[in-house]
Parts: structure tokens; sequence; C-alpha cells
């Protein structure tokens, strides 16, 4: 069963947006997953996020924002995707055998709804595609591929 973290700056929107998309997909594939979001720092939860998740049929109003420590066995984790630049720069190093990847999205705060919605729409497709990889025995892509500009 592989463990999956993925890091963010605040664990407020792209984590736990990601964390959520990530667990839809391991269990659309029947993949047996563990998923986890955490962020370098602790906030809240934003409402925008939970908003354009719940438009989609995933439940986040009862997530909380937590840092690495705060979720079980913080280094040991199978793959590390961290999905902003402030996390791969702030994240810890890992064990040899911890595979690590980075696809920055755009930070969605501050902005309008579809703004949400498109980053939302973003990391869906990038992390069915992580899963898809996992499911299939091969490595997960390296790198956010599907990077058009995020409008609003």
């Amino acid at each position: 069963m592989p463990r999956v973290l993925i890091l963010c700056t605040h664990n407020s929107a792209r984590s736990q947006m990601a964390e959520g998309l990530a667990r839809r997909a391991a269990q659309r594939q029947g993949l047996d997953a563990e998923v986890f979001s955490a962020g370098t720092e602790a906030t809240a939860v934003k409402a925008n996020a939970v908003t354009v998740m719940a438009e989609i049929g995933i439940d986040l109003s009862a997530n909380t924002s937590k840092t690495l420590f705060d979720v079980p066995d913080p280094w040991k984790f199978d793959y590390v995707v961290t999905v902003c630049d402030s996390a791969a720069e702030a994240c810890p190093t890992y064990p040899a055998g911890t595979t690590l990847r980075h696809y920055p999205f755009v930070d969605p705060s501050g902005g309008s709804l579809e703004r949400w919605r498109a980053v939302r729409d973003q990391l869906d497709a990038q992390f069915t595609s992580f899963v898809r990889a996992l499911g299939a025995g091969e490595p997960p892509p390296g790198s956010y591929t599907d990077a058009p500009p995020v409008g609003g």
C-alpha cells in the first residue's frame, strides 16, 4: 500500500484539495493507498477550498490544517509531492526510498471562485494521472505537465 504525502506551505488550499482528489482517484481505481496532506506551517482550511470541492462531491468541511509532524509516521512515505515552490524549498530531506515530486500550482487564494475551480481541475488532472501510474506499477509523472495559465 503506497503512502503519499502532499505538502504545501499552509495546508489550507492546494494540498487539502489534492489530498481529497488523490483519495478519490485511488478509490475509483481500487488502489489501496494512504494519502495525507500537510503544510510547513498550520493555519486553517480556506472556505473556498471547501466550497469548490463540495461542488464535485468531496467534503473537506471537517479537515484541519496540519504540519508534517501531525501526520502518522511522518518520515515513512513512499511519495512526497510538493504543490508550491515554498514547500519544495522547505521540504525536509527524506530517506532514499522516498520518491519526491514537485507539481507547482498557482495559489488560488484571493482569486475568484473560477480561479479556485481552475486550480482544482488542474490538481484533479495531475493527481488522477499520479494515482493511475501508481496503480499500474509505473513511476508517477516527474513534473507537472499540464500548465496552462490559471485565470481569474
